[in-house]
């Protein structure tokens, strides 16, 4: 467990301290897009976030290769894999990000990736089947499938990129609880390593994540772009993808309830708000004529904005719905507890957030409050509302750097966003003049 953390905190402080600089270099390179109608932000911001993410991936796995126990998790093409991968998607991410790419390269170059991670050795190998134990992939169909499971993800981690901090914190909590998945169920059925390829790139994929987020969250300094949400996107496929070819569903009998199907059924459900939101935005743009890749502004997380939950309030509630689902299924595979006790402590939390999440629904001794809110948020006279405007008011004038909170470890940490304040400011009015 200790080599783990220690990749997860490399990553996390790289992506930390590389952040401003990527955004330095994002504002030199122009790459602070125009506020666009659908756009939930009110101020012009920098992209390219992703960036320093990709510093943390190799951070994180050059930590662990200098690791004398780590080496022989690392030894083969799949490591190497992920990393060229992530290469090609991040290049992909910054083109797009800058100039702009048709849907059609883009999703060339998110095959071309996941067709590197194939060729790492990266694939599907088996399939859980009903009444029976599981379907053995052949190569030819398990690449399919694996590719195709990658380009999905990739997409529904970048249609969950439309608040401050949003897709960070989502796939940073869904990498967390598939590390402990993976780490327990290894653990637990008694291999003679604990230490996998999965659990070490969910593990560096938290602190990636982790580490970006205090530049993200609302108000956001930098945005991750496609750069970022693709690249976490195809990170975050990659443990569930690689895990079915270390774990044998016949050796977790007396692990979990049903061997057969959590190893492939946790993946999906932990990234169940993101695949969710994908299938939603595909159906409605569908059915209204337009393609399935067409923006707009009737993703969840619009939604909680449109019934009177703040910006924070409604990243809040989706790490909380993602947190819910993530740690329900890690614990139905890896706690041995009866199901009548799991069913009703998932049942519970899953009410108390959505009463939280819909107003609506709340008893009409709590309903007041929300309904006099959402009345404000409509005519823009809350107090709350008018506080956020002058918020955004002063930032167009003067942006300033978001400094972590204080402390003698946050102090040496914010020199690195210190150090350029005063040239940030201007770099920015510049760019957004011209």
């Amino acid at each position: 467990m200790r080599e783990y953390l220690l990749t997860l905190l490399a990553a996390a402080a790289v992506s930390y301290l590389l952040t401003p600089l990527v955004r330095r270099a994002a504002i030199r390179f122009h790459a602070v897009p125009e506020v666009r109608d659908r756009d939930v932000h009110a101020v012009p911001t920098p992209t390219l976030g992703g960036l320093a993410m990709y510093g943390g991936l190799a951070a994180g796995l050059l930590v662990a290769s200098q690791l004398p126990i780590m080496r022989g998790v690392l030894a083969g093409k799949s490591a190497v894999s992920l990393l060229l991968a992530g290469a090609l998607i991040v290049a992909a991410g910054v083109v797009d990000d800058r100039w702009g790419m048709n849907a059609t390269s883009k999703l060339a170059a998110q095959v071309a990736a996941s067709g590197i991670l194939v060729w790492g050795g990266v694939e599907l190998a088996w399939l859980p089947v009903p009444k029976s134990t599981v379907l053995v992939l052949s190569p030819d169909e398990g690449a399919v499938l694996t590719i195709l499971l990658v380009v999905v993800t990739i997409n529904a981690v970048n249609f969950i990129d439309g608040l401050d901090g949003l897709a960070a914190g989502i796939v940073g909590i869904s990498a967390f609880a598939f590390f402990i998945y993976s780490y327990e169920i290894t653990r637990m059925a008694g291999f003679q390593s604990h230490l996998t390829l999965p659990a070490l790139s969910s593990a560096v994929l938290a602190g990636m994540c982790a580490g970006f987020l205090p530049h993200n969250f609302f108000p956001a300094r930098i945005f991750m772009g496609d750069t970022g949400s693709m690249l976490i996107g195809l990170v975050l496929a990659y443990g569930p993808v690689a895990s079915s070819d270390n774990l044998d569903p016949s050796t977790l009998t007396h692990v979990n309830r049903f061997p057969a199907i959590l190893p492939l059924l946790i993946p999906v459900l932990v990234l169940v708000i993101p695949y969710v939101d994908l299938i939603l935005a595909v159906v409605r743009r569908t059915r209204a004529g337009l393609p399935w890749n067409a923006p707009d502004k009737k993703h969840l997380h619009h939604r909680l904005l449109d019934i009177g939950h703040s910006h924070r309030q409604s990243v809040l509630i989706m790490y909380g719905w993602a947190g819910l689902f993530a740690l329900a299924v890690v614990m139905l595979g890896v706690v041995r507890s009866p199901l009548i006790v799991f069913s009703a402590a998932t049942i519970g939390a899953a009410v108390a957030l959505l009463l939280v999440s819909m107003p609506r629904l709340r008893p009409a001794w709590l309903a007041g409050r929300g309904r006099g809110y959402r009345r404000h948020v409509r005519d823009g006279s809350s107090p709350r509302a008018d506080s956020h405007r002058a918020h955004i008011s002063h930032r167009s004038r003067d942006p300033q750097p978001r400094r972590p909170a204080a402390g003698p470890s946050a102090k040496v940490l914010s020199r690195a966003c210190d150090t350029f304040h005063e040239q940030d400011s201007d770099l920015l009015h510049a760019t957004t003049e011209t």
